[in-house]
């Protein structure tokens, strides 16, 4: 096939891509932040409803289950951190990135399916779909936010990356409506034998939705970005390389973009964590009236940061019109910073955890739109945009590896989630000062 250029603000084109957000959204709500969490702490905690305890075994060794939780989650981003840049830097020289796409769709979404079969009496299997749903979902995006510098113009990406999020948070909710309805209403108690609903329906449902949207975008998505840059299957790996060290190269040229990637893989460090364990930390450390009140209340949370986000992502993306990128990225981190301080120091009861999730909506959202779209504006012109884009996936999932990690082994060691808030803080400080090294204005790129 030969070369197929993208036309650059196709509304159709850019309606297709904003919709594999509405497709694998769900993933980072359903099962990373509302019902899995949830369901995975009760069945670890629980037998024959009978409360015995936060300690798992997991490989003959017994440990807190929300820190197994963090440490096989960081297992997976270490296997996407190994795979995607060779298999990006593949994806660019034989020019199908569309493909890789697809088949990490397909494998994030069977595996959240097959998250159905998960059991506390087979741990360490039952956690195998949910390292490959992580890979399937993260490694999905490195291909998907690539194509942002191809279907939008500098002037747009804001927008279009905001408006992506925003269709996230839109869709991921529903479908989260959808399964607390079934939970809820049609909840299957085996005792009265009656509804038909179980929790780990959801978990099908996940996968079910995110397939099923997402073939709108592969419909719509042109196949190729740029003319392959050959047609050799031979040696592939060593390509994938090559492409790479190519892109390191570039980067170390671009004092900006270096600075960014710096900053970003700070900050990104803060909120990824926080991402992760806020529903642990909230049954943990937050004092509910009963279970049944801790996990309505958790979920009421996480629909306040869903709906939030959807206006936090717009409203950061009318801020970096008016003051830049770099500066409305400083506004968002000063806030993430408010907020940890404001947890750690005082978030002991569900109506301080309501105002920390009104607060992480307005900037989870717009951090991440923005900074997905600050860094398409940093790139050089370049046909290797799937490999550029790897770099910042190895970046983000880096830091999100140190972050859930060093989280981890600060609860385990110190016990309490509580003290772990401290290197969220010392993270977002530091992605700070980062971005204050920079220039404020971002606009055309760099040849």
């Amino acid at each position: 096939m030969g070369e197929q250029k993208l036309a650059i603000d196709n509304p159709k084109i850019i309606k297709a891509w904003t919709f594999y957000d509405w497709a694998n959204s769900v993933f980072p709500l359903v099962i990373t932040s509302a019902i899995f969490p949830n369901f995975y702490d009760y069945v670890t905690t629980h037998e024959n409803k009978e409360f015995i305890g936060h300690t798992v075994t997991f490989f003959g060794r017994e440990f807190e289950n929300q820190n197994i939780y963090t440490f096989v989650y960081a297992f997976a981003l270490s296997i996407v951190v190994l795979i995607s840049p060779i298999l990006s830097g593949i994806a660019d020289y034989l020019g199908n990135k569309k493909r890789f796409l697809q088949f990490f769709c397909y494998l994030g979404s069977i595996s959240c399916m097959s998250l159905y079969f998960f059991s506390r009496k087979h741990l360490e299997l039952s956690f195998i779909p949910f390292i490959t749903a992580t890979i399937g979902f993260w490694g999905s995006l490195v291909y998907y936010n690539s194509y942002l510098p191809e279907i939008a113009s500098i002037e747009n990406q804001d927008k279009v990356s905001a408006k992506g999020f925003a269709m996230g948070y839109f869709g991921s909710s529903l479908l989260l409506i959808i399964c607390l309805v079934g939970i809820m209403v049609f909840k299957r108690n085996d005792e009265t034998n009656t509804g038909f609903f179980r929790v780990e329906y959801s978990f099908l449902l996940t996968g079910i939705w995110w397939l099923g949207f997402a073939q709108y975008t592969f419909k719509n998505l042109p196949k190729l970005n740029h003319q392959p840059h050959g047609k050799d299957g031979k040696g592939l790996i060593a390509k994938g390389f090559k492409e790479l060290r190519s892109v390191f190269k570039q980067v170390l040229k671009q004092p900006q973009l270096k600075r960014f990637l710096t900053g970003y893989f700070f900050y990104n460090m803060g909120v990824q964590t926080i991402m992760v364990v806020a529903v642990l930390f909230a049954r943990n450390e937050i004092v509910w009236e009963s279970e049944k009140a801790k996990t309505t209340s958790l979920i009421v949370s996480i629909l306040i940061i869903q709906f939030v986000g959807i206006a936090g992502s717009f409203l950061f993306s009318k801020l970096s019109s008016i003051v830049g990128n770099i500066k409305a990225l400083m506004v968002a981190i000063f806030i993430w910073i408010f907020i940890c301080v404001f947890t750690y120091m005082f978030a002991y009861f569900p109506i301080h955890f309501y105002i920390v999730a009104f607060l992480v909506g307005l900037v989870m959202g717009g951090i991440q739109a923005l900074s997905r779209s600050t860094y398409s504006k940093l790139l050089p012109e370049t046909d290797d945009n799937t490999s550029f884009f790897s770099f910042f996936d190895v970046m983000e999932k880096l830091g999100m590896i140190l972050g859930t990690v060093t989280f981890g082994i600060i609860s385990e060691t110190i016990g309490g989630m509580r003290p772990s808030i401290l290197s969220l803080i010392i993270y977002f400080v530091l992605g700070f000062l980062i971005l204050l090294t920079m220039k404020k204005s971002i606009g055309e790129k760099t040849a």
